[in-house]
């Protein structure tokens, strides 16, 4: 769907290509390291390597050149959800700060809409669970 007159056909070109998501990844983290919700799961990670693999990872999901050579998302977090209690206020708080990263840098509502969707789908995965085990499908949770 074409954005701001522009005929382009991914999430990746409507946002700005890489060097816009390489700035609103290391936006992102600036952010997340100064959150006293999130911020304790990246203490003693190599940041560096960390948003590297997130500017990969963005890229390719939204719909950029396929290059994120990481592991699985349920793999990568299977440590913090087991040793760290990684769960969906953690959760909610990351795709919070990501929406206001892209609000800044100028995504449309839209544009966040679909970033956020993206990252619901992935919901299950980062929190190590079957779908059938997550609070919204039991009723648990408000949407």
């Amino acid at each position: 769907m074409p954005y701001r007159g522009h005929d382009m056909s991914t999430l990746f070109e409507q946002l700005g290509g890489q060097a816009a998501i390489d700035a609103v990844v290391d936006r992102f983290y600036d952010k997340v390291l100064k959150d006293d919700r999130v911020r304790h799961f990246f203490e003693g990670i190599d940041m560096r390597r960390q948003r590297a693999h997130q500017k990969a990872f963005l890229t390719m999901v939204f719909g950029g050149p396929k290059q994120y050579p990481g592991r699985s998302l349920r793999a990568a977090h299977q440590r913090l959800v087991e040793q760290m209690g990684l769960n969906d206020t953690h959760f909610d708080a990351i795709v919070e700060i990501l929406g206001e990263t892209l609000r800044e840098a100028g995504a449309t509502d839209d544009q966040i809409r679909q970033v956020v969707a993206i990252a619901e789908s992935v919901r299950d995965d980062v929190l190590g669970r079957s779908p059938a085990e997550t609070p919204a499908a039991s009723g648990s949770r408000a949407n």
